[in-house]
């Protein structure tokens, strides 16, 4: 009986699945191409929500890993093995899932600074253009005015 997992073990082992399960197809879903910044930023909140959850996670993990180190000293070796396995499996998983999400965090974080600033570069370079439209349109000054001439040249 000492070395059979106890039933939270079990529940524990159960939930933390599910979680992964989930949030690894959360994490999975393609990325696409986004113009709106209001989007991304929506995507990055439900990326830290997923952070803090993983992070609630953790004493669940933990709860595990240590379960099996407890019942690996009680346990025959072919049991204590396949416990140790079980965990391995799913601390690779954890693993993994939490590396993709920092690296998804922070590749949005990068791709929302350079959207504001190519935002703000094209708003720079509208107002540009409308200035160089007036300038354009304006009326062009007599030959023979050689100062509204010069004025011009150097506006150009």
């Amino acid at each position: 009986f000492d070395s059979l997992p106890p039933a939270h073990y079990k529940e524990t082992m159960s939930t933390i699945l599910v979680w992964i399960q989930q949030s690894e197809t959360k994490l999975s879903m393609p990325q696409v191409a986004i113009a709106e910044y209001e989007i991304m930023e929506q995507r990055l909140r439900e990326l830290k929500a997923l952070q803090s959850s993983l992070q609630e996670q953790q004493k669940g993990l933990n709860y595990l890993s240590t379960t099996v180190e407890d019942m690996s000293r009680k346990a025959p070796a072919e049991v204590s093995q396949r416990y140790r396995s079980e965990i391995g499996v799913v601390l690779g998983r954890w693993k993994k899932l939490s590396t993709q999400l920092v690296e998804h965090c922070q590749k949005l974080e990068e791709l929302m600074t350079k959207f504001q600033r190519f935002q703000n570069d094209t708003k720079t370079l509208k107002k540009w253009m409308a200035e160089v439209d007036v300038f354009l349109k304006e009326e062009w000054p007599a030959l023979g005015d050689s100062e509204a001439l010069e004025k011009q040249l150097e506006q150009c």
